[in-house]
């Protein structure tokens, strides 16, 4: 049977104390649980290479770039080892708890306060800040992480081994093709989630992306679907009248047949034929093309 210590004692004060400790220990590691798991090596490169400058200070790329790799890097990097040495901790702090609350209270008084107090502050409060300043808090707290890093090793280390020959390492998540291309789509102001990219900002990195993918023939046009003008075609109303409809800047001319282009003429120069001259497209500048 634990020693019970009654109110105006010093070892009531003492540890009440602890429990305080043990709680927002406990609190702290699950918080970290999330928050530093939740961070990749890339997001952690991206946000020092192009973040805000406060998230760039946090992740460590201020002036002097060690920074980066003193404070978070480390931490994150062998991320088994990590998970393990906060589970450990947090378990034995909420283990620890029930224990000295047994001195304070009755056994069930001891299992509900303990309960509540991890679920509340143990679990909710600082799960939801750290889920928000992650980054922040993870770089406040690495030395400290190092330390218990350090000291759960021997019981951290082994399991974490076990988990990278099962599950493999933390290897660095890189989006594919595809999502890459799907993820800048979301980033565009049409999208309507708050993304700054303009529509042709999207439209020119997508189809970047689709470069490498794509042959020749998705980027022309067959000359059997070509607007064509015979050279020997006279500029009346009419054919001045669909080449307007067609909108295009240059239309090919050709000789005899549709495959045999000779060159191009430029629609501007049209602007100042006459429809009523009958102007033959022999007498345009045809700019020829290059064999």
């Amino acid at each position: 049977m634990a020693v019970e210590y009654h109110c105006c004692q010093p070892e009531f004060f003492e540890h009440i104390a602890i429990i305080i400790v043990l709680v927002l220990f406990a609190g702290l590691m699950s918080g970290l649980t999330l928050g530093l798991m939740s961070l990749s090596l890339v997001d952690l490169e991206v946000l020092a290479k192009s973040g805000t400058e406060k998230d760039r200070k946090h992740a460590g790329a201020d002036i002097m770039l060690s920074l980066f790799t003193a404070k978070i890097l480390p931490v994150v990097k062998k991320q088994h080892l990590l998970l393990c040495t906060l589970l450990i901790c947090n378990a034995g702090a909420m283990e620890a708890l029930p224990i000295f609350l047994d001195s304070l209270v009755t056994a069930w008084g001891a299992i509900l306060i303990s309960v509540t107090l991890i679920l509340l502050f143990g679990e909710i409060v600082p799960q939801s800040i750290c889920s928000h300043y992650g980054l922040a808090i993870g770089a406040a707290v690495a030395p400290l992480v190092r330390v218990l890093v350090w000291i759960c090793f021997p019981v951290a280390y082994p399991i974490s081994k076990l988990l990278d020959y099962v599950l493999g390492h933390g290897h660095t998540a890189l989006f594919r093709r595809a999502e890459l291309k799907t993820l800048v789509t979301l980033h565009g102001n049409e999208a309507g989630k708050g993304g700054e990219l303009t529509h042709d900002e999207t439209t020119i990195i997508a189809g970047a992306l689709e470069l490498t993918e794509k042959k020749a023939k998705d980027a022309m046009t067959p000359i059997c679907q070509t607007f064509v003008i015979d050279i020997n075609a006279k500029l009346d109303r009419e054919l001045l009248q669909e080449v307007l409809e067609k909108g295009h800047s240059r239309v090919p001319v050709y000789y005899e047949k549709k495959t045999n282009v000779i060159g191009l003429i430029l629609v501007k120069n049209l602007l100042s034929v006459n429809a009523d001259d009958e102007v033959p497209i022999k007498s345009v500048t045809i700019r020829k093309i290059p064999r």
